[in-house]
């Protein structure tokens, strides 16, 4: 334990008060104090929800407080999900909730039973002066966390708004479930989320309500939050309106929901949710907890759960290590990676309501489910485990045949059709001598084919010799290389009926001419350089060779480069084409205003960007077989301040898809080698989802997308049309047909090949299971 034995907390809220609590329960010695500038009873908002994990650490922790807690929940299984008329409703959630003044009455009496001093409407001293008279500092001091500002040049907070307004409200009934009801008015969409946190009261044994003449009976309450985007909340007046009037027009809107009873409010406020998180949490014996150190949308219910599992955390490293500096580092250490987990979910669950617009035209049970899955945290699998009612229902409406999982639904692209939706992503594999694809790339694709995925694509095939991005890279320049690609073709059709194998042809641009990727992933070659071009004589990074810009001849042979490969990829006998316009490889390079500084008809406005890439598109189609499908792959954001983003892909999108594009391949980055990318399990299909919806076009998502059960609620919740993996299949060639045996599933869908067959039930395993008990003495 360490010797922290003078400890300030600045701010009492749930999570200053309980690592308060628990740390004077764990050194009744300890001289622990909390300073709250507001009186015992002042709150804000209302019901607090706590998930069963989090309840089941404080069990641990502090049983006394867990028992309290247990007098006072409200718990429910079911999510209600009305729009249009239509209510959805899935169960087996499992939610528990009270008061939020309940629960710091709990957290109140458990420190003063402890001995812990608490001093109400009082203002915390300067965090210098409590630094230099305790031990140990505990800022709990909220979102607005004075202390994370003075200390702003050591924790380096990042501060992000978002695009919603939001405002806390309550109502005097409990509702009979988590209710998300979407409002469709002349200003826009907004949205209500609601859950009960107190109980209707219970008569006395023996008593009628229907006899009583005491008043009405108390019927509950639930917390009720109504969200819109920024600019619906202005078209609707909300910021001409005072507090009294925005709760009664919020009651008029969703009057339906709240059987016409009104709303009340607390010092309620309408703001903009700040998504908080900071580079460092300690300083010196200064630590921050909650939301002073981070921040989770509360469409995930988060806030409250981080703190208190922040205090238990920290309490127990206290306890665990031997000085306040290794207990802040293992503090850190442990907290920082759950925290961004949950900031990655709660983003995407705020995203999704900034982008519910959308969502609307979808059937109403695909939007219920895309609803449940918008933070990737609750999967198809865990729906169906939660309410397995509901998931086939969904499956249903979506055209999924009885037994069949959403992933194994063929999808139709021009005259292919394809009996999955799983793609072999693109992967250089960096194996080709002279461009010709060899025995390695026959084994490579073959398995793959094998393996059962609908669509297995070859890595980036180059155009030219000046066109690879390395020595090892494949091409098709010369008829020997077309010969070789027929021969991987041939195989996989043969060997592999039912699956397409497509083509991706690209440029390497300006990101050419550099070693292997396991001898130094984007170095410059020792020896051996070509020349390189580009859209502008911008090297890649520092050190890179500075390309030359392309002249208009040049983008001539280049265009005529695309198309003879093209032609020779359709003669090789692919089923489809995709063409690289990612990655910061030459096409792309055109599209990005950081990588494209040109000042000609083709740089400068987002048409004139993209004004080489269509006329590449153009060039390819018009020699690409009519009936087979052409794509195209996108980096829709630079992860770069002043390049591409989300708004610009769209824009992308859309004048591929009409000059053609059968679908888009949504992939981000590597345009730019200072980018700063926001990694996190599928962290790509966000993009894929708006351009799907916004433009109308089937599209590929890819990036960290890694299990099929993330491959079913991808699918099933219309973010997207086709998932494309690339290290799952690197891992495991028969990725796709081990899907199918996981999942219990046989049909067209996902056919083993004739020599594979026996094998396409799990290999059994040795007996772990023990003799159950089946006699009980006295029963």
């Amino acid at each position: 334990m360490t010797g922290a034995q003078r400890v300030a907390v600045i701010g009492g809220g749930p999570g200053g008060l309980y690592a308060a609590a628990l740390l004077k329960r764990l050194g009744p010695a300890r001289e622990v104090t909390v300073w709250e500038r507001n009186a015992p009873d002042d709150t804000f908002g209302f019901g607090v929800v706590l998930s069963d994990e989090t309840l089941g650490g404080i069990e641990h922790a502090d049983p006394v407080v867990h028992q309290a807690l247990g007098r006072d929940f409200v718990r429910w299984d079911d999510i209600h999900i009305v729009h249009r008329g239509t209510r959805q409703t899935s169960g087996g959630h499992g939610f528990a909730a009270l008061g939020r003044r309940r629960l710091l009455q709990i957290l109140h009496a458990r420190c003063r039973s402890l001995g812990v001093d608490l001093r109400f409407r009082t203002e915390a001293p300067p965090p210098d002066q409590l630094r230099e008279t305790h031990d140990l500092v505990i800022a709990a001091d909220g979102v607005h966390s004075a202390t994370r500002a003075a200390y702003a040049d050591v924790f380096r907070p990042r501060i992000t708004e978002h695009r919603c307004r939001y405002i806390w409200l309550a109502a005097d009934f409990a509702f009979d479930a988590f209710r998300f009801e979407i409002a469709e008015t002349e200003h826009g969409v907004m949205q209500l989320h609601g859950y009960p946190y107190s109980r209707p009261s219970c008569p006395a044994p023996g008593h009628h309500p229907s006899a009583s003449l005491s008043g009405p009976q108390d019927e509950g309450s639930s917390t009720v939050i109504v969200e819109m985007r920024e600019e619906v909340w202005r078209a609707a007046g909300f910021g001409e309106l005072d507090e009294r009037e925005s709760v009664e027009r919020c009651a008029k809107i969703f009057a339906d929901a709240l059987g016409g009873r009104p709303l009340r409010s607390n010092k309620s406020a309408w703001t903009t949710f700040r998504t908080v998180t900071d580079e460092h949490w300690s300083h010196g014996n200064l630590v921050l907890l909650g939301d002073a150190a981070h921040t989770a949308h509360f469409s995930i219910g988060s806030g409250t759960k981080l703190a208190v599992e922040d205090a238990v955390a920290l309490a127990a490293c206290l306890d665990e290590q031997p000085t306040v500096e290794q207990a802040l580092t293992a503090y850190e250490a442990e907290r920082k990676p759950v925290v961004a987990s949950t900031q990655r979910a709660a983003r995407a669950s705020l995203e999704w309501f900034e982008n519910l617009g959308l969502y609307l035209d979808q059937p109403p049970r695909q939007f219920a489910f895309n609803l449940l899955t918008r933070s990737r945290r609750v999967t198809h699998g865990n729906l169906r485990l939660r309410d397995a009612r509901f998931t086939d229902a969904v499956e249903r409406e979506f055209g999924c045949p009885p037994g069949t999982p959403p992933m194994f639904t063929p999808f139709r692209l021009r005259g292919l059709t394809l009996r999955n939706r799983v793609v072999v992503s693109p992967m250089d594999m960096y194996s080709a001598v002279d461009g010709v694809p060899g025995d390695f790339h026959l084994v490579h694709l073959g398995a793959r084919a094998l393996g059962g995925a609908g669509l297995v694509m070859t890595e980036m095939v180059c155009v030219s010799p000046e066109g690879r991005i390395t020595p090892g890279c494949t091409g098709l320049w010369t008829g020997r290389q077309t010969e070789s690609w027929r021969r991987i073709t041939e195989f996989v059709h043969r060997q592999a009926p039912g699956t397409a194998i497509g083509v991706q042809l690209g440029h390497s641009g300006r990101k050419g001419s550099t070693r292997l990727m396991w001898e130094g992933m984007d170095e410059p070659l020792p020896e051996g350089n070509w020349p390189l071009v580009a859209a502008s004589a911008l090297p890649y990074k520092p050190g890179s060779q500075v390309p030359r810009q392309l002249t208009r001849a040049q983008l001539t042979d280049i265009r005529e480069q695309f198309t003879s490969a093209a032609w020779r990829a359709a003669r090789a006998g692919f089923d489809l084409l995709e063409l690289h316009c990612a990655h910061g490889y030459l096409l792309s390079g055109f599209l990005s205003p950081l990588t494209n500084h040109r000042t000609d008809a083709y740089g400068g406005s987002p048409e004139k960007r993209l004004r080489f890439p269509l006329e590449v598109f153009d060039a390819v189609r018009s020699v690409w077989p009519e009936e087979r499908p052409m794509t195209v792959r996108i980096s829709a954001t630079d992860w770069a301040e002043g390049g591409t983003g989300a708004e610009d892909a769209v824009e992308i999108a859309r004048a591929f898809a009409a000059h053609g594009a059968d679908a888009v391949d949504v992939s981000t980055g590597q345009v730019v080698a200072e980018e700063r990318p926001e990694f996190g399990r599928s962290y790509q299909t966000p993009f894929a989802d708006r351009i799907r919806h916004e433009v109308g076009v089937p599209v590929l998502a890819v990036g960290a997308i890694s299990s099929w059960d993330d491959v079913n609620s991808l699918i099933l919740a219309g973010r997207t049309d086709l998932c494309a993996l690339a290290r799952p299949h690197l891992y495991d060639p028969h990725w796709t047909l081990h899907a199918a045996a996981e999942q219990g599933y046989q049909g067209p869908g996902a056919v083993w090949p004739a020599p594979y067959r026996a094998g396409s039930r799990r290999p059994q395993t040795g007996r772990t299971d023990a003799p159950a008990p089946r006699l009980h003495p006295g029963g």
